[in-house]
């Protein structure tokens, strides 16, 4: 049977990867960073990446356990990266109200973006800190001095379309410049800063920006290749992204740091999408669900060709190396060790420090699942002892 006529119900990525991923790479031109995206997430536990044998100390039972591939783009393999981070995060936040501001580019920006992504993700970092730092030294807003905040990269749409923006989880208040005082913002505020006025400096602050990197000749631009004409494009381009209404969407802010902490859980390792979202694989069309953001996040179903479902997922593989996670103001990795102390102080200074747990492997499981991994599966009594190592292959993942 060709892979074509396949049928799958609630099949994962993994599963529609190795069916029809190397006919994909045949006919579609990709990157080598998105090659291997696909090569990790086809083996991932599987024999070829190795592993080890257990076998239960009561019943003598035996099995192969084999090693995840540790590619952040893969849905298996996010869960205990994501835990630990949280783990670490949870003993950063401090006692007060969150803002959360999502900054969205223009779409009509999308070309230069796919082709160009660290360079333009780079470019949406810098320009959001910008203005967010501009705005905390503005008189107006009230909130004059120092501010700290975490920022998050998205790439997607619910539907796997190319959606760049950037979430911003911002402490509700401002460090005073001479880091003497805690400027919390006012009890009820909807957002800490106007979300019309952020846009129109977060714009004008990205489409400057990318106009230098353009005439420093750091951007591959698919445009006209005639003499002089790409840079007619460009300009048009720009000034027509330049007539958009752009995002800079405040979302209800949160009560406290255990909100804080139920949003980052959700949202900071995220990939692309999750195994549970796709519901089957038949004759070459992948159907998958969706929450639609204009219906009230109603559940609906997306039906596509398999190459289309694995174009739109390899639009969001992410530079080698490029960070997704970020800090900055006080919430920099530079300055945390000394701030998130003093900003306590400050705040509360009663308030409960949260503790970062030591935990293994085994006691993560548990507490997340409530099962034991060392627990026989067919005894119920002993426990599963490694026994052999299975070799793998040593590479490392991005």
């Amino acid at each position: 049977m060709s892979s074509a006529n396949k049928r799958s119900t609630h099949p994962e990525l993994a599963d529609i990867f190795r069916l029809y991923g190397e006919e994909f790479e045949r006919r579609s031109p990709m990157s080598g960073e998105q090659a291997k995206v696909i090569y990790h997430i086809k083996i991932c536990r599987t024999a070829e990446l190795g592993g080890h044998e257990e076998e239960c100390d009561h019943c003598g039972l035996k099995r192969n356990v084999y090693n995840s591939c540790r590619d952040r783009h893969c849905p298996k393999c996010q869960t205990m990266v994501k835990e630990k981070w949280l783990n670490d995060r949870t003993a950063e936040l401090l006692p007060c109200g969150y803002f959360h501001n999502v900054f969205t580019l223009a779409h009509e920006l999308n070309p230069v973006i796919l082709n160009n992504k660290e360079v333009c993700f780079s470019i949406l970092f810098a320009a959001v800190n910008e203005t967010l730092q501009a705005f905390a030294k503005d008189p107006q807003w009230r909130h004059i001095g120092i501010i700290g905040y975490i920022a998050v990269l998205h790439t997607w749409s619910q539907q796997l379309l190319d959606h760049f923006h950037l979430h911003c989880l911002i402490p509700a208040g401002v460090l005073s410049f001479d880091k003497k005082r805690w400027k919390p913002a006012r009890v009820g505020k909807k957002y800490l800063f106007k979300q019309t006025s952020l846009a129109k400096e977060f714009k004008k602050r990205y489409l400057a920006k990318l106009q230098q990197a353009y005439d420093n000749g750091k951007l591959i631009f698919p445009g006209k290749t005639a003499e002089y004409a790409d840079k007619d494009c460009f300009a048009a381009l720009l000034e027509e992204a330049g007539k958009k209404k752009w995002i800079a969407y405040s979302k209800a802010p949160f009560a406290g740091p255990q909100q804080v902490l139920e949003y980052l859980g959700r949202y900071t390792h995220r990939v692309a999408i999750t195994n549970n979202r796709i519901k089957s694989m038949d004759d070459g069309i992948v159907t998958f669900t969706y929450k639609d953001r204009n219906n009230n996040n109603e559940i609906r179903e997306c039906r596509l060709a398999v190459d289309e479902f694995i174009r739109r997922f390899l639009l969001h593989v992410l530079p080698k190396g490029f960070m997704k996670i970020r800090y900055y103001g006080f919430l920099a990795r530079t300055n945390k060790s000394w701030s998130i102390p003093l900003l306590r102080k400050f705040i509360n200074p009663k308030a409960k420090v949260p503790e970062r747990l030591c935990e293994s492997i085994k006691e993560m499981m548990f507490r997340l699942t409530g099962i034991d991994i060392t627990l026989c599966p067919k005894c119920g009594k002993g426990r599963m002892k490694v026994v052999a190592e299975l070799p793998g292959p040593r590479w490392n993942s991005s």
